[in-house]
């Protein structure tokens, strides 16, 4: 095991000590900032907390062309971890640990190139991507900085990943009029019956993008979620929620999906809008995107990084692009690591994450 690898694996077994966990969202300035702050060495470093458990580490030593970007918060453990999620395990050829694959196996390498080089470099640890909650990124945003490149570490295997899809989160209501279910029924009586409607008219109208391809990608994806509404057999449904969920492809109009579902039957929902909403990478229309995934494409092959497929997973990389910076997605790990009990990180991904940086910090391309 060489020396770069054992110094991340000391870190990570710090940094995977601290609860980050997103929710309950309580994450402060202290605790894994004050063990951040310790190793950076010769970085100004700026911490600033938006709330809610979204805080952001910006750190800079030099004048660095890229950032590189790692969100530390992690999803809850489930019950069926075999050790405790805190204690790192070093088993055979992994490292497990809650946040070790997704991602703070990606923010212990940086940190450990830090101090194993002097070079220029550029940081921002964030805690607010497990929740759905932008404010990180969005802070961070206010302030326009000349970097060449965000790169935003997610498990993508050592990839360059340059395309993924959005993901928009939506809930709304259909009014219906209570009544006794024995008689004649209008379409706009029952709620219900509106809400079914609705997801036939829906799941047709994403039948009919199936033939929709960009970066390797095909279709849009959808969910209907949550159905809740009416009383018992017998009575007219006076309400019906629906909660659902699509993850268009880069170049698809967000906006207009929205309007489509929304105006798909009549009569349409009272009660209609997102929860949360995430643009795809990258942004923008056709033209755009595809110039935006070229560039990104390009800086990939110059920093020596292998380029990998597009994924249907999203990630804040998106939010970067939309700001119209280049920006793609590239980390050690497997997605299907993420979100699991007794998760790892593959210890050859991580050494090479980690010499990959070392190699760019130190410019030697």
């Amino acid at each position: 095991m060489d020396t770069l690898l054992q110094d991340t694996l000391t870190h990570l077994r710090a940094l995977v000590s601290y609860d980050t966990r997103n929710p309950p969202r309580t994450i402060g300035t202290g605790g894994i900032f004050d063990y951040l702050r310790e190793h950076l060495p010769g970085f100004h470093v700026e911490v600033t907390d938006f709330g809610a458990g979204a805080v952001n580490l910006y750190a800079v030593r030099g004048t660095p062309r890229h950032l590189f970007n790692v969100h530390l918060d992690t999803v809850p453990d489930s019950p069926h971890w075999t050790a405790s999620p805190f204690e790192l395990r070093v088993d055979g050829e992994r490292a497990v640990g809650l946040g070790a694959c997704d991602i703070k196996g990606a923010a212990a390498a940086l940190v450990a190139v830090a101090n194993a080089t002097d070079g220029d470099m550029a940081l921002l640890l964030s805690t607010d991507e497990e929740a759905n909650d932008a404010r990180c990124i969005d802070g961070f945003l206010k302030t326009r900085r000349d970097y060449d490149a965000i790169i935003v570490a997610e498990p993508t295997r050592g990839e360059a990943v340059l395309a993924h899809r959005g993901i928009h989160s939506v809930q709304m209501r259909f009014l219906g009029r209570a009544g006794h279910a024995s008689g004649d029924q209008t379409p706009s009586d029952s709620a219900l019956h509106q809400a079914i409607r609705w997801g036939a008219a829906a799941l047709d109208h994403v039948q009919a993008l199936s033939h929709a391809r960009f970066g390797g990608l095909t279709g849009l994806r959808f969910n209907v979620g949550k159905v809740e509404g009416g009383i018992k057999a017998n009575m007219i449904a006076p309400t019906a929620d629906v909660r659902f969920g699509f993850r268009p492809l880069p170049s698809m109009d967000a906006d207009a999906l929205l309007e489509t579902f929304r105006t798909l039957v009549e009569p349409h929902p009272v009660e209609y809008g997102e929860t949360f909403r995430g643009d795809a990478l990258p942004a923008g229309d056709v033209a755009t995107a595809e110039t935006r995934r070229l560039a990104a494409r390009d800086l990939a092959d110059e920093l020596g990084i292998p380029i990998g497929n597009a994924v249907d997973f999203w990630t804040e990389a998106a939010l970067f692009s939309l700001a119209g910076y280049t920006s793609f997605v590239y980390g050690p790990g497997d997605i299907a690591q993420a979100h699991t009990a007794d998760e790892w990180v593959a210890l050859e991904q991580l050494g090479h994450y980690a010499r990959t940086i070392h190699r760019i910090v130190s410019g030697h391309q």
